[in-house]
C-alpha cells in the first residue's frame, strides 16, 4: 500500500497580486512569487522588468498599492521596514549601501541588533572576504567597488537571517570576488537562511539557484526549477531573449 504524499511545507514568502506605484509610474502589475523555505531563489528579468521593485516592496522600502505580502504566514505588507527587518529579513541594495565614515568594523557593528559582534561569526564571514579583516579599521568609503559590496553583503550576514534580498550582488566585481560569493552563498543556503536573489550574470545564478522566477512587465510570467530553465534552450529564449549558455 502507497503511503501518502507528506503535505508540502508552505513557502516562506508569498507575494499575491502585488502591485507597486512609484510616483505616476506603475512598476508591479500584479507580481505572484512564491519563495520556499530554504535554499536559494533567483528572480530573472530584462532591466526594468520591476525586480528591484519586488525586492523593495517586500522590504516595506516602497508601498504596495494593492496585494499581499506574507512572511511565515504573517502579513508584512503594510508594515514599516525596521519592524520586517526585526521578523530576520535583510537587504543588501545594487548601490552597496554602507556607513562611508565608519570603519568596516563600525558597520558590522551597527548591523548586529542583537548585542556585540560574535566573533565566531566574524571569523566565519572573513573567511570568505580576507579584504574585511585587512581593512578592518579602514573607513569603508576608502573601499573599492568591490571590497565595499563584500561589507555590504556582511553587514546582512553579521547574524542568522531567516530571508536574505540580494539585488546584484555581482555586478562589476572581478572573477576571484564572484567566486568567494559563490563559496558564501553554498554555504548559507545549508543554514536556515533563504535567499532571493535578483542576478544578471546567469551562469553565476546556475550554478547557485533552486528555483527560478521570470518577470516581465511588472509581473512574473515563468516560475519553475532552476534545472529546467538552465537546461532548455527555447525556454531561455522565450523568456529572456537570450541563453544562458551564451552568458559563460
Amino acid at each position: 500500500m502507497l503511503e501518502p504524499a507528506k503535505p508540502l511545507a508552505p513557502p516562506l514568502l508569498t507575494m499575491s497580486g502585488v502591485h507597486t506605484h512609484i510616483g505616476q509610474y506603475h512598476i508591479l502589475q500584479g507580481v505572484d512569487l512564491l519563495v520556499p523555505r530554504g535554499g536559494l531563489s533567483v528572480l530573472l528579468g530584462r532591466n526594468g522588468a520591476g525586480k528591484t521593485t519586488t525586492l523593495r516592496t517586500i522590504m516595506g522600502l516602497w508601498q504596495a498599492s494593492a496585494g499581499s505580502i506574507l512572511f511565515e504566514g504573517r502579513d508584512i505588507t503594510k508594515m514599516a521596514t525596521p519592524d520586517i527587518a526585526r521578523l530576520g529579513i535583510a537587504y543588501v541594495p545594487e548601490s552597496m549601501a554602507v556607513f562611508s565614515d565608519l570603519t568596516v568594523r563600525e558597520n558590522l557593528y551597527l548591523a548586529a541588533r542583537s548585542g556585540p559582534l560574535d566573533q565566531a561569526r566574524v571569523d566565519w564571514i572573513c573567511g570568505f572576504f580576507p579584504a574585511l579583516k585587512k581593512f578592518w579599521n579602514y573607513p569603508a568609503g576608502n573601499l573599492s567597488g568591490g571590497q565595499k559590496q563584500m561589507v555590504a553583503i556582511a553587514r546582512a550576514i553579521v547574524e542568522p537571517r531567516k530571508l536574505l534580498l540580494v539585488d546584484e550582488p555581482t555586478k562589476g566585481l572581478a572573477p576571484a570576488i564572484i567566486q568567494s560569493l559563490i563559496a558564501a552563498f553554498r554555504e548559507l543556503k545549508e543554514t536556515d537562511t533563504t535567499i532571493l536573489l535578483v542576478e544578471q550574470n546567469f551562469n553565476f545564478v546556475r550554478s547557485l539557484g533552486d528555483t527560478v522566477s521570470v518577470m516581465d512587465d511588472g509581473r512574473v510570467v515563468h516560475a519553475g526549477s532552476m534545472d529546467e530553465l538552465a537546461t532548455n534552450d527555447e525556454l531561455q529564449q522565450r523568456l529572456l531573449g537570450l541563453s544562458l549558455d551564451s552568458h559563460q
